[in-house]
């Protein structure tokens, strides 16, 4: 507590300071924070409005890590323009305690919601947000995405080592959030098979749900608490929270058990705006039907339409929405364009009919495994000088200059449909010929045994052999599961910065001498993870998203050659720039088309 009141005094002498650019933690929180009171003078406020008692090993300790009110500019000018009518010197004035009343009264007000659905599955709902978020973060709102339930096995993980939805974590950046957390998407489903998934709360495993079982029992139990709780927290937080839906509002089958949709927007106190995308054709009905099927207690929340995905002139579309506008009593506030913008897709549906992606020379072999997990690793190769062809049966591995086995829910019932199929014994067949990258369960695959002794992955007790690539045993048990998120270092080539996050239930005892990669931890020394056998062109990873990062991609594509010509990577650049260059691109696009102002007005921002 000393250290931190001489921080707090150090601060006070220092004046108002504003963004602090040259903090290696800067901005820790949101784009265009004010660094001027990196500790707060508040410490512990004991207001739960933004922050909480936590016990630790020493006792109570008091928890405002989430808070965002000391880092906007307006407040810590108030501030310090108390201290300096106050002539206060100390942190331990109590006079602080006036201070903060005074500036909570006139600058915390509870943050708004507003809620984005679709006519359809797949209408541009994400997208949508992301524009929305960055559109009112680029005119000073403090602004939050929020779905209250997504089904993806897209995910990341958060700095506190929380599971959430990649959609939610690209929504934040749109926001200019630097730390996204699992209050955004505080359940997310994921399907381990026909009719059961993992319900992940608040980041971590819950338990595992039918589609009976999920409705009739996680919905009306602690389902509706928790998107109550979380969506309430980011409130006290933010100006505004975007929320998302999920699939359809008006599916009338069990509209009374629906927690992603109109049932959250009350729960929220949301207006709300339907999206339909106009290149399914049918559009207007999809709007109109959709509005028609919702109760009229909850239609009310309806506040504007956008027509999205426009192919064509736009104007084409004027009269309709007009007349749609006419029939429903709802604006039509936007008819955007199809934006052609470089971004991750939400789930593997967007690679549903997908053969082939990419134009370049060497040529790709991505495994399509029916549990085919975080796909989106494989993004920042779709932007190299390569084409990647979508792995399903033996003969679309012909001609292939590499493979990748990407990341899948189900190890072993993944490897157990590459050997019924023969794409086993293909990949056993080019294995020393062209390289070949596993990532998370295809690394797992490529280890010598998968021991599912308790029957954990495949539902029952067997022992399996493995590709025999590397000298691994990776073992299912009854393990907590792994979410970390990484950064460290290539321990081979030039040694280049890597990022990425581990999400996986089997532990590997591995026998390899090369690791991949060193990760740096806190305060420890730098951990081997990863294989690498060069001469047999062999690689493998627990860390989604190593791809991401330039170092890696070149180290891998250097192995690849098409007819003894290898892959220009001379202009692979940082998969996060060219996300962020995208998210603008795509502001652009809808701010343009969009009314913005009426949208402002339908998200109750305006002071």
């Amino acid at each position: 507590m000393e250290k931190i009141v001489k921080k707090v005094n150090d601060e006070i002498k220092r004046g108002w300071l504003g963004p602090d650019h040259n903090c290696p933690y800067h901005p820790a929180h949101f784009t265009g924070q004010d660094c001027s009171f990196c500790y707060c003078p508040f410490f512990p406020c004991n207001d739960t409005t933004f922050g909480w008692e936590l016990q630790g090993r020493h006792g109570a300790v008091w928890n405002c890590s989430d808070c965002l009110f000391i880092h906007r500019t307006p407040v810590v000018k108030f501030i310090y323009s108390e201290i300096e009518r106050l002539g206060i010197e100390d942190a331990k004035d109590p006079r602080f305690n006036d201070i903060f009343k005074a500036a909570k009264e006139r600058f915390w007000k509870k943050g708004k919601a507003l809620m984005v659905v679709g006519a359809t599955s797949d209408a541009g709902k994400s997208v949508t947000v992301a524009a929305i978020c960055r559109i009112l973060h680029d005119r000073g709102y403090l602004v939050a995405p929020f779905k209250s339930q997504n089904m993806s096995l897209n995910s990341k993980v958060t700095r506190t080592g929380a599971e959430i939805a990649m959609i939610q974590v690209l929504q934040a950046k749109a926001a200019g959030i630097t730390n996204p957390d699992a209050h955004m998407n505080p359940i997310l489903l994921k399907p381990k098979g026909d009719t059961v998934s993992q319900v992940m709360v608040c980041g971590k495993p819950f338990a595992d749900y039918d589609v009976e079982g999920y409705y009739n029992e996680f919905v009306p139990g602690p389902g509706i608490e928790i998107v109550k709780e979380h969506v309430d927290f980011l409130k006290d937080r933010y100006d505004c929270v975007i929320m998302e839906g999920a699939g359809s509002p008006a599916e009338i089958n069990i509209y009374d058990k629906d927690i992603a949709n109109m049932r959250a927007a009350e729960i929220a106190d949301a207006n709300v705006i339907l999206v339909v995308n106009v290149e399914w054709g049918g559009s207007f009905a999809y709007a109109l039907g959709t509005v028609e099927l919702i109760p009229e207690k909850d239609r009310k929340r309806i506040k504007g339409i956008i027509l999205n995905n426009v192919r064509g002139n736009t104007e084409n579309l004027r009269s309709g929405a007009d007349r749609l506008e006419e029939i429903t009593g709802i604006p039509v506030i936007g008819i955007i364009p199809h934006a052609d913008v470089v971004l991750p897709s939400e789930d593997s549906e967007a690679l549903r009919g997908v053969r082939s992606k990419g134009r370049g020379e060497s040529l790709i072999g991505v495994i399509k495994f029916p549990r085919m997990a975080n796909f989106t690793d494989l993004d920042p190769l779709f932007l190299e000088d390569v084409s990647t062809v979508f792995v399903e049966k033996p003969e679309d591995l012909k001609g292939v200059d590499a493979i990748v086995m990407p990341g899948t829910k189900n190890t072993v019932a993944d490897y157990l449909w590459m050997q019924e199929t023969g794409i086993a014994d293909v990949i056993k067949g080019l294995w020393k010929k062209i390289p070949i990258v596993g990532i998370c369960g295809g690394y797992q695959m490529m280890g010598k045994v998968l021991d599912d002794s308790n029957g954990i992955e495949a539902g029952k007790s067997a022992v399996y052999e493995g590709l025999g690539f590397f000298d691994n045993t990776t073992t299912f048990g009854e393990y907590a599961k792994q979410i970390l998120r990484n950064e460290g270092k290539l321990a081979v080539g030039d040694g280049g910065e890597i990022t990425g996050y581990e999400l996986h239930m089997g532990i590997s005892d591995v026998r390899e001498k090369q690791p991949l990669v060193y990760l740096e931890r806190f305060h420890a020394d730098p951990v081997p993870e990863g294989c690498v056998r060069e001469e047999d062109l062999t690689f493998g990873t627990y860390q989604h998203g190593i791809f991401d990062k330039p170092a890696f991609r070149k180290y891998f594509l250097s192995f690849v050659k098409h007819n003894g010509k290898p892959v220009d990577t001379s202009h692979a650049e940082d998969y996060d720039v060219t996300i962020e260059e995208n998210l603008v691109k795509l502001a652009k696009v809808f701010e343009e088309n969009m009314d913005v102002e009426r949208l402002i007005d339908i998200a109750g921002v305006r002071e």
